[in-house]
């Protein structure tokens, strides 16, 4: 019997999930090479969000990136993903990690992990928890023990899951990144250690690195974590240049290589050029080097995952990113002009699979939708407040919010407020009076005359929170105080009814349906309800061009946001979504559909803009500035780093004006891809207040070029001046700073990418003013 039992057991082990201990590997990194079990390895790896792709999808969009030509798959983790609710965490379902990095070792890909407890990614806060901003006073990412302590924690609920999976224990994890890009953001080497002590005492055992773009990289910078750096076009050399001054030994690597880009509201598709990303992978490939693609299969930001740009630009649901792979999991022209790359550089006995076929694609015709809920007609039982306050003090996360009070009969008059976050419609006895968009920074509505004493309902919609730079620090709701201005009187607004509509299960599952209304405006912020009957499921996506601004459900699932401006005009719906027979699709429209139709479409539109629909419409001031006597006057380098402009003592302004003379390259292009301000205590300026005021030229059409890139963080993108008209020096920019802050002087970015790249300042003037420069505001 125990000889039986002794084979019982062999066979067993040698069963596919048998009771056999995984094969152990090592890795290492040598003084030029990364070593897998004593080998010489280059990382070709690329970025896939799990909860990005539905989790039916997992394994086809692994075996996607296998057959781009990886070796390797990049896996970030969002905080607030696995404790959205503070205390609890949630390992199941999409959210399943272990099983994503167990179904990537199946397909023979190894992972880099990347924790947090920040990872920015365009994800709703950077992955930082929602729960946090109920404390009044929190420093993000620092030794706040605030913060540190729920962060230290998660990571050893992160150990507890994920630290059996690393290759020393038979799992894929070559490598556990701590925090992300974190020199954009702060400069202290005792945070990043303390997060790497946390990752340490979670039980991770294999290399740590730290990742920033080439400016940032002396920011928190520690010799115990090993450096890669962030760069897309054209900046493979002078990024490892920089590298090196800080990490003379070891194998070059880049973190993040962008083939494509996010998209915000607004503003064009980006797109990225297959040849040069393709000969830039073969020069690094070439000379050994490792990369991670960000991204090589973006997805979707399913849901109200999707954050938003700074100092406040919402990022659309999409995340095709211009990806290898598609939004849907289809091969593109990058993905077979980067896999023709990678089967030149395979690894001694490694060959390249051919890609799964695509999944199955339906569409159907536009179904009316036939019944609605006014969001008015559904409210919840109200919280008692004397003044708004934000979502996170009423316990609430996101989703909308309704503010309700009385105002005094009286003449026609003005409401003011300090702010909102991020778009507020204001009705008067049910009846629009005005809108206000965190975009533009208007803090006013007009209010008619009244005979009696009327109804005040605010109702904000919260879209995502900034998720880089300090903005995400970014509460929602209503700014109080509210005042009404009625000639010289002045008089806050108290005692208000506060509801809480989070666009939740329990608070979909409470509406009052009733027959559609024959004018689809008429019924005003509403949830809409109608079905599709399909005879088998498959990928496909709503057309929903014919609706304003909100977000879509489908069979109970929220799917995305919607706005009407683009450049998404559809939303990407995954087959296993859907079923064979009856589908609902649930819609709530802010600002009313033009028609209440949803068609479903068999590729998406990830490109069309309709700025006539926006809330407010695109202007700058008009005029031509005025410029007096230079504050500051100089030359600027064309290195790709960080330079400052001291001023001789501190100033106070609203207005910043800069007139460019000339460039480096002797063209008529101007290009920027950063400014900042710095305070009296020399620390950057948080610019959530700016705006642009004017600008000689901006590249809207061929590019998603527009000055606001200036302001947004991401020494990726960039400010360049028309390509379509003739351009000359000099050009100008003017921003309204919102406010008068104290300055002690400037910093400026150059755009980033190789020499040839257009437009790097060489000569300009700086101009501070509390005017705007003769230009009359928009």
């Amino acid at each position: 019997m125990r000889h039986l039992l002794a084979l019982l057991l062999l066979v067993l082990a040698a069963l596919p999930g048998g009771a056999a201990e995984p094969a152990k590997s090592t890795f290492t990194i040598g003084d030029t090479e990364f070593l897998l079990n004593g080998k010489p390895f280059v990382i070709r790896c690329g970025e896939i969000h799990f909860p990005r792709v539905p989790r039916e999808y997992w394994q086809h969009r692994l075996r996607m990136c296998k057959a781009l030509g990886l070796n390797t798959v990049c896996v970030y983790l969002f905080w607030n993903f696995h404790e959205w609710e503070e205390g609890r965490y949630d390992w199941s379902g999409q959210a399943d990690v272990v099983e994503f990095c167990r179904l990537a070792q199946a397909e023979g890909l190894y992972v880099l992990l990347r924790p947090g407890p920040y990872s920015c990614a365009e994800w709703e806060m950077g992955g930082l928890p929602w729960w946090l901003l109920k404390n009044d006073r929190i420093d993000v990412r620092s030794r706040d023990p605030k913060f540190l302590a729920p962060a230290v924690r998660y990571l050893k609920e992160v150990g507890r899951v994920l630290a059996p999976l690393q290759i020393d224990r038979g799992g894929p994890l070559l490598m556990v990144q701590v925090e992300n890009e974190y020199g954009f953001f702060g400069s202290d080497p005792e945070y990043m250690g303390a997060l790497r002590q946390a990752l340490l005492d979670a039980g991770f055992t294999v290399p740590l690195f730290a990742c920033n773009p080439p400016s940032t990289i002396a920011k928190g910078h520690r010799a115990d974590l090993f450096q890669v750096v962030n760069f897309g076009k054209g900046g493979a050399k002078g990024a490892f240049t920089t590298l090196r001054k800080f990490q003379p030994t070891g194998p070059l690597m880049n973190g993040e290589y962008y083939p494509g880009w996010f998209d915000t509201w607004g503003s064009r598709h980006h797109t990225g050029d297959a040849k040069a990303v393709a000969e830039e992978l073969d020069g690094m490939l070439t000379n050994r080097h490792s990369f991670s693609l960000y991204m090589a299969h973006g997805g979707t930001s399913f849901g109200l995952w999707a954050g938003a740009d700074r100092p406040f630009k919402p990022d659309t649901s999409s995340y095709d990113y211009d990806a290898p792979i598609s939004e849907a999991g289809w091969t593109t022209p990058k993905f077979a002009a980067i896999r023709a790359v990678f089967a030149k550089h395979l690894q001694p006995g490694e060959t390249l699979p051919e890609p799964p076929p695509a999944n199955p694609v339906i569409t159907f015709p536009a179904v009316t939708f036939e019944a609605c809920a006014p969001v008015l007609a559904n409210l919840p039982t109200p919280v008692a407040d004397r003044a708004p306050r934000n979502m996170e003090a009423y316990d609430q996360s996101r989703g909308c919010i309704l503010y309700r009070t009385t105002v005094p009969a009286g003449p026609a008059g003005r409401l003011t407020v300090q702010g909102v976050r991020d778009f507020a419609w204001f009705l008067l006895d049910g009846a629009p009076v005005g809108v206000l968009d965190r975009r533009n920074g208007r803090t006013q509505v007009n209010l008619p005359a009244r005979s009696k004493p009327a109804r005040l309902d605010v109702l904000v919609e919260a879209m995502g929170r900034v998720n880089f730079g300090a903005e995400v620090v970014d509460r929602k709701g209503l700014v109080a105080p509210v005042h009404l201005l009625s000639g010289a009187e002045k008089t806050e607004l108290t005692g208000w009814q506060v509801y809480r509509l989070p666009l939740d299960a329990p608070q979909l599952e409470a509406l009052g349906w009733q027959p559609a209304p024959a004018a689809a405006t008429a019924s005003g912020p509403a949830f809409w309800r109608g079905s599709v009957t399909l005879a088998a499921p498959g990928d496909t996506f709503l057309d929903l061009r014919t609706w304003g601004k909100g977000v879509v459900w489908v069979n109970g699932r929220c799917l995305a946001r919607f706005w009407n401006i683009g450049p998404t005009q559809t939303a990407y719906v995954p087959g296993p979504w859907l079923k064979a027979g009856r589908n609902e699709i649930v819609i709530l429209d802010l600002t009313g559909p033009r028609a209440p139709t949803v068609a479903g479409l068999d590729k998406p539109i990830l490109d069309e803009l309709h700025p006539e629909f926006d809330i407010e419409s695109f202007t700058r001031a008009t005029g031509k500035p005025v410029f007096g006597k230079a504050l500051a006057e100089g030359t600027f380098t064309p290195e790709i780093a960080w330079q400052t402009v001291t001023f001789a003592k501190p100033q106070q302004a609203r207005y910043l004006g800069l007139e460019l003379l000339n460039a480096h390259d002797g063209k008529g292009w101007a290009a920027v891809a950063e400014l900042e301000l710095l305070g009296i205590d020399g620390k950057v300026l948080m610019n959530s207040a700016w705006k642009i005021l004017a600008v000689s030229s901006e590249e809207r059409q061929g590019a998603a070029c527009e000055a606001e890139n200036m302001l947004d963080g991401q020494t990726a993108t960039c400010w360049h001046s028309a390509w379509g008209e003739r351009s000359a020096f000099p050009h100008h920019l003017v921003i309204d700073l919102g406010a008068a802050p104290t300055i002690t002087g400037l910093r400026y970015l150059p755009r980033a990418g190789a020499p040839s790249e257009t437009g790097r300042i060489r000569d300009y003037r700086l101009h501070l003013s509390d005017q705007p420069f003769g230009l009359k505001a928009p």
